[in-house]
């Protein structure tokens, strides 16, 4: 699972064009992981 956040997010890096882009392809990445994470945690 870390491996397909972390592709993601390299291939968000790659793709966007501006560092506004950049700015929103991280936060996406960023609220994906917390959303895991709390996935992860009420799994237990």
């Amino acid at each position: 699972m870390k491996a397909l956040i972390i592709l993601f997010g390299l291939t968000a890096l790659a793709a966007c064009a501006t560092v506004e882009g950049a700015g929103r392809d991280m936060q996406s990445a960023g609220q994906t992981i917390s959303q895991e994470a709390r996935q992860a945690q009420t799994a237990r």
